[in-house]
Parts: structure tokens; sequence; C-alpha cells
């Protein structure tokens, strides 16, 4: 099963966009790839429904969605189709066809303890390295957050850009934890530093504005 800082697994799927293979697909942007238990069901339209909804604030976050079920394609296409005659929601991103199961099998998907034959709802943060950068699993019937989603991708985006480490319950404009000083000097310079806010010589925060 893969962990956080382990480097994608590769593999070769066949999608509703066409067939994608991870180590050569979106290069130079992020990637969140998300399984849901089964098409046709009630708790996974509301969440594929929801990537699709939002799907521009990923586009804005150099971000490429692809999605996943142990579904066929003509059953993906049956589904995306339905929803959008009934909803007008159209799920414009790859659906990964998972039937072998190699997919969900690689990536610790199906976990037996609580389906063997369905896939829990993983969400997998893998940046333009592909290097998985964190991992989310949901049971068969608790739905995602989507604001939990893009605010994790947006605070390990910030972090990378500007070396920072992001505190409790953080959100684009808020301040950020800056590392703690190595030096005497560097302890000093910070203690001078009007705009810091210093709770202690390792805890400090500043604005990135």
């Amino acid at each position: 099963m893969p962990r956080i800082g382990d480097k994608a697994p590769d593999f070769t799927a066949k999608t509703t966009k066409g067939d994608i293979k991870l180590s050569n697909y979106a290069e130079g942007k992020w990637i969140v790839m998300f399984s849901h238990p089964a098409d046709f069901t009630p708790v996974c339209t509301t969440e594929m429904s929801g990537f699709a909804q939002r799907k521009s604030e990923f586009d804005a976050l150099n971000t490429e969605l692809i999605g996943l079920s142990i579904d066929s394609i003509h059953a993906h296409l049956g589904w995306v189709n339905n929803v959008k005659k009934n909803t007008g929601v159209y799920f414009d991103f790859p659906i990964i066809a998972d039937l072998d199961m190699k997919v969900s099998k690689l990536y610790g998907m199906l976990q037996p303890n609580e389906s063997e034959t369905a896939a829990v709802r993983a969400v997998f943060f893998i940046d333009p390295e592909k290097k998985i950068r964190l991992i989310m699993y949901y049971p068969l019937n608790v739905g995602r957050n989507m604001d939990e989603i893009l605010r994790a991708l947006e605070a390990l985006q910030t972090s990378d850009k500007y070396k920072v480490a992001m505190p409790l319950d953080w959100k684009k404009g808020d301040k950020v934890i800056i590392p703690p000083p190595k030096t005497l000097a560097e302890m000093e310079a910070r203690e001078a530093d009007d705009s810091i806010e210093k709770i202690d010589f390792y805890l400090a925060k500043k604005n990135l504005n």
C-alpha cells in the first residue's frame, strides 16, 4: 500500500477519456486521484458531482482530477450521461474503469474489512514529480468534504512554494508557521522582526503578503 512520500505506483488504465498512463499523464501538474465504491449509487453521485462542480477550482490550482471505481466503461458512461440529464452536472474528467481491480489493489483502495469488491473512498494527492503527498481514506457510508480536499491541496502547494508549515485549520490568507531558527543569529533576527508573530522562539507565524 503506498505511503506519503512514496513514488506514485505507475499504471495504465482505460478511462472515460481514453487510456492513460500515470507516469506521463498531466506532466507538470498536480493530480488528485479518488476512488468511489460504485456507479449509480447515491453518496457517490453527490461526491462526483462535487468534484465536477468545483473542477474550475482544481484547474486554478494546476491540478487534474482522476476518478476510479470497479465498474466498466459502459457503466461509467451511462452514469455520466444519467447524472448530466437529471442534474445538468457533467463529470468532465477521466474515470478509471478498474474491472480487474489492478489499480485499486495497487493503491490499497480495497480494504477487506470494509469491502472486498468495492473501493473505499480514497483520495491521493500526487505532485508534479509523481510523489504521493497526502492520502485520505473514508468508509463507504461517509462522503468526503470538498472544502477540506481543496484546502489541503492549497496548503501543500503553499508550503512547497514558501517553505513554510500550516497551523491548525489553516486556509488561504491565514498566517503560516515559519521554520524555527537554526543559529543564534537567526534567533536574534527573528526577535528584531516586528512583522513576525512570536509565540515562542520555536513557534512563530507570519503573513505571506
